[in-house]
This record gives C-alpha cells, structure tokens and sequence, in this order.
C-alpha cells in the first residue's frame, strides 16, 4: 500500500510538472541585462558583447531546453508550447551570432553556398537535430496547429528590420497578451510601417507571409483585416480604414535592412 502511494504521488508530481510547462527565467534575465529598448520602445538593440561574457548562462538555458522530452512538451498546452519554441529560436539565434561575434555583420554571414544560417541544423531539440527554418516554419507555423500570425512579431532574425527581440521571455500564461503587445510596438515602428499619401508602406514580413494573416485568424481572411484591428498603432483615421478596406490605398512593401541590429 505504502509503496502504491508513492508512486501514485511521483506519478502525479510528474503530471503537474509536465502540464505546468517551462520555467524561461534564465532566458528573461538575459533578456533583461542585455537587450535594450530604443525609439520609446518600439525597437530594441541587442548588447552582444553582454551576452557574450555571459554565454556560460545562455549555453545553460539551452541545454535546459535540449532536456525536454518531445513527450512532456506534447502534453503542455499549446501556449506553453508555443512560447517555448519562440523563446528557443530567439535563443538559439543569439548563440549563432555569438558564434562568429564580432566579426559578423550579418546573421546571412553565418551562411554558406551550400546552405543559408537559417538551413544549419545545429539545434538539438525534442528529440532531433533541427535548423532555425524547421523551428520557424515545421513548428511555430504549422498550418492547423498554433494558427497564430502575430508570432511573426516576436521571433527574431537578429536584423535591424525585422521586428524587435522582447526584453521579456514569453510564457504561456501572459503568451497572447505578450503577442498583442509586440504586434502593437511593431506597427507603431514608422521605420517599418506607415502610411504616406495613398501608400501603406509596410515591413516586407507581410508579403513574406500573408498567406499567416489571411488564413482565418480571428476570422480575418484579408490583410487589410488583420491591420484594421491595429488601427491606432498603425497611425490610420477612420477615413484611412475605410479606404484600406474597399482598395483605394495600395499597399507596398519596405526592403530589408539585413545588418545585424546591436547595440552600438
């Protein structure tokens, strides 16, 4: 009997460990020290020579990572899942730049002929070897699992144009606040985003991947739905919104600013 309920207890310390998800609290403190907000916040610039000196702790969060199981993340809730892939590619990235740091200007540096950085499977995780790519578009973009378009605004490429790395790890419990926050700060950037005339100049993620915005999210299936339930960040009137809508503003797309963004 005595022996039954032990392991009815680890059974169920086990359980509540895995439903509980990951503790990022290694990754949110160097988060913290080392990336920088910029712009009243709309940007940042990331101190790689902090993150450098302090690559022992970084090294230690991704280990922490590389343990999970591919059958405890399965059994965490798709928010738990969701901001542990999106802290590991932010983190994995980092230490890829670290890698070539500082003789890298540009995380595309980090590529060869034979494959681009994002293609390197360097990444021990849930069970594989994978690559920034498969992170990015096997996992977090799967079609018909998370079906969320505002994680376009929270991993990060470690270049100036795209959006900003967050000074706060994600988590499941505070994931879709947090999205809406970095989705807000991203549009309010008018570096990358603004309206000019009859022109809507937009950051080149949203031709990338529109097919993400105009895949029933929230029941939107345009991009000019996505962008109208950011119409303050945007910058758009009324008047603006309307003329969005029925076609009267053309969109273009902004090149790319591909330099690595870091805190000078």
């Amino acid at each position: 009997m005595k022996n039954w309920a032990v392991t009815l207890l680890l059974s169920m310390v086990t359980f509540s460990s895995q439903a509980a998800g990951f503790d990022h609290t290694q990754w949110d403190d160097l988060l913290k020290r080392h990336v920088v907000a910029i712009d009243q916040g709309v940007a940042t610039q990331v101190d790689y020579s902090g993150f450098s000196r302090e690559r022992f702790q970084l090294k230690a969060y991704l280990r922490s990572l590389e343990s999970i199981p591919l059958s405890t993340f399965k059994n965490w809730p798709k928010a738990e899942q969701l901001a542990f892939l999106i802290n590991g590619y932010n983190a994995w990235t980092v230490e890829l730049i670290l890698s070539e740091y500082p003789k890298v200007k540009s995380i595309r540096d980090l590529g060869s002929w034979l494959e681009s950085p994002w293609e390197r499977r360097f990444i021990p995780l849930l069970g594989k070897l994978r690559s920034l790519d498969e992170i990015e578009h096997e996992m977090i973009r799967a079609e018909q699992h998370y079906q969320e378009p505002r994680i376009h605004f929270a991993v990060n490429c470690a270049s100036i144009g795209c959006p900003a790395l967050s000074t706060d790890a994600f988590t499941g419990g505070r994931l879709d606040r947090q999205l809406d926050e970095v989705t807000r700060l991203f549009l309010s950037d008018r570096s990358r985003n603004r309206l000019s005339g009859d022109t809507l100049y937009l950051s080149k993620i949203f031709e990338w991947y529109r097919e993400d915005f105009e895949r029933g999210w929230n029941g939107y299936q345009t991009l000019a739905q996505f962008l109208a339930t950011y119409q303050t960040a945007l910058g758009l009137s009324d008047n603006d919104l309307q003329r969005l809508k029925r076609g009267a503003i053309e969109i273009e797309f902004l090149d790319y600013d591909w330099r690595l963004n870091r805190k000078p």
